[in-house]
Parts: C-alpha cells; structure tokens; sequence
C-alpha cells in the first residue's frame, strides 16, 4: 500500500497545530504532502494561512503555508487524521473530529500518555493507530514553532503485528523525518515513553535546564526510584518497556547497577544538551504559559493503572502532588525541589 493512497481522496488532517502538530503540517506541506491543520486558536490559524507556518531552530529553520482551519471552519471527512491535541483535551477533540472522519478512515495519536484507549473507545479500534512521539518542539507564538531537536517517532497497530496501514502511515510520515518506524508492538516503546516522560516531568519542578538536572548526581536517587516505578508498573500491564534516545528501561530496573543508571542518565543528558529546545515543555506550562500540565492524564494513568492491579505507585503520587502545588502556584519552581525530592525517596521505606 503505497503512502500516497492516505491522502489521495483527501488531505491529511492534523487535528492540534501546537509544538508536535505544528512541526509535522508545515514539515508535510514543505514536501509537498496535501494537509490541512486544525486548531482552536484563531491567530495562529489566520497566521499559518496566510503568511505562513515558522519553524524555527537548530533542526530545520523554514516558513511554509499551511491550509488551516478552526473547527467550527472545518468542513469535510477525511482518511487520516493526525491527532496531536494535549493528552487532557483529547475527549475534547474527539467530540469534534469524529465528523471529519471517513468511514474507513484512522486517527493517528501522536500524543504522550496512553490515549489510544480513549481514541478507540470513540472512532472504534480499527480507526485507531498509536504513537510514540520523542522529538522536542514548542509552541512560540501564533505562527511560531520551535523545532528543538529531533526524536524517536514511532506508530504501530493497537494489537502486534505489523500491518500495510502502518508500513505506510510511517512511509508518509518520512517526509517529516526520515527515521520514522512502523514497529510491530507499540506498547512496549509507550511505556518506555512514559517512564521517560517520568524524568522530563520531575526536571520541571527545578528552574534549570533539562541535560543539568539529568547529568546531576544529587538527583539521581530520584531519577532511579521513579523509572523503576513506572516500569514496574508496565510489568504489572503485561509490558516491557524498550528505550530510545539515551533511555534504557534495563538501566532502572530492580538490581540494575548504578552505573548503568548513571550511563543512561548521562545519554540522555547529552541528547539535550545542544538541543534547541533545553526545557521540556512541562517546564513551558508551568513557567512561561502558566496554565495546567498533561500530569494527571500522563502520570496520573500510571497511578490508576497500578491500583487496578492492587499496587501503587507512591514516588508517581508526589511528583503529580509536587506539579499540582507549582500549577497552583504554593511551590516555586526551583534546584531545591529535587534535591529535597531525592532526599525523601531515600529515605522512603516500602511498607512490609
């Protein structure tokens, strides 16, 4: 199945024009991919139509038109919608696109957390294709991305096997970046990217960049405790999380050296440190947009998915409770908070 037959009745739809689905439209539409973006703010709409859709940063620096539209402009059904709305406005959104799709068209989640549930739950499992989505990008201002640096994008089918439909989703998907994979389970590289999310989230509770707090010993028991939460809860979900762009899950696991933690730690420092983008984009929730982050829909899922299994995930609950007090602006952000953070998980005992 050739990529061109995803857009050949229809242009692609990217439902979401923010960091991820801002990057991947103008990307699209710069190879000459028909797409048009859907987003609910109408300047950075009016913008991308008009003058054109900026992509700034180390990556690729460009300015490329991009039919967009809000969706109460929206009119049509189309094959392939890519969905790349923050995890919390997924319910959202489905509300409004499920109009737009065709009867035997998909909807391609590339989002963080564990989304393709929902999705399936609205459109129906065999419309629904996942993602796991590594590269780092920001939302500047309407008309603006960040590119920062690229990352693993990945897509696979809800259950293992790989498909055409994905062999060629990933081929289409190729014109944004060219290492984009179809792989034959996704979940194991979903869960990965949740324990990784885990870090990301952690570094924003501290005021410095992202490859500082990584690389800092003093916030390596923190760093540890939590991936091997978050991966001991995957092993209670039936999955094994796989790594990519310096993450290795093998590195955290119960009896893994802590010199193996410390390599990873350092990798994935090192994958940051000339990035454009030296922040995550929780950071950018919390310092410069000041509004809600993806916690409880990212790391709260690991809470509700341990408890389902008669577990917890305790050191997960104090990072969402330490997110939520600076959302609610009673904690500052600052070094200090996982310094003190480490310090607690240290001297955490299980009970027996």
């Amino acid at each position: 199945m050739a990529a061109s037959q995803w857009y050949a009745r229809s242009p692609i739809l990217i439902w979401g024009g923010g960091a991820i689905g801002g990057c991947v439209a103008a990307l699209l539409a710069r190879a000459g991919v028909p797409v048009k973006m859907v987003d609910i703010v109408a300047d950075h709409v009016q913008a991308s139509r008009t003058g054109g859709l900026r992509i700034e940063g180390p990556v690729v620096q460009c300015t490329q038109r991009v039919d967009a539209a809000t969706p109460a402009e929206l009119r049509g059904r189309h094959d392939c919608i890519l969905l790349a709305v923050k995890a919390q406005h997924t319910r959202a959104a489905l509300t409004q696109l499920l109009a737009h799709l065709s009867d035997d068209g998909v909807v391609v989640s590339l989002q963080n957390g564990l989304n393709e549930t929902l999705i399936a739950g609205s459109v129906g499992a065999h419309r629904t294709v996942a993602g796991c989505v590594n590269f780092a990008a920001d939302y500047l201002a309407p008309g603006r991305i960040g590119y920062g640096n690229r990352g693993a994008l990945k897509l696979g089918e809800l259950r293992p096997g790989l498909t055409p439909r994905v062999t060629a989703l990933a081929e289409l998907l190729r014109a944004f970046d060219g290492d984009t994979t179809a792989v034959p389970d996704i979940w194991p590289f979903k869960w990965g990217k949740l324990a990784y999310g885990s870090l990301l989230f952690a570094t924003a509770l501290a005021n410095e960049p992202m490859s500082e707090s990584l690389a800092d010993p003093q916030h390596r028991p923190l760093f540890v405790a939590l991936a091997r939460e978050v991966i001991g809860v995957a092993d209670l979900a039936g999955v094994q999380p796989l790594g990519f762009d310096g993450f290795d899950p093998a590195a955290f696991r119960a009896g893994a050296s802590a010199a193996a933690a410390a390599h990873s730690l350092d990798r994935m420092a090192q994958h940051y440190r000339h990035s454009g983008k030296q922040r995550s984009g929780v950071w950018r929730d919390l310092a410069v947009r000041q509004r809600r982050t993806e916690v409880d829909s990212q790391m709260g899922e690991i809470v509700r998915i341990a408890q389902s299994r008669g577990a917890s995930a305790p050191i997960t609950e104090q990072l969402i409770r330490r997110v939520h007090e600076i959302e609610e602006r009673r904690r500052d952000m600052a070094r200090a908070n996982l310094v003190e953070f480490a310090a607690a998980v240290q001297a955490w005992e299980p009970p027996a």
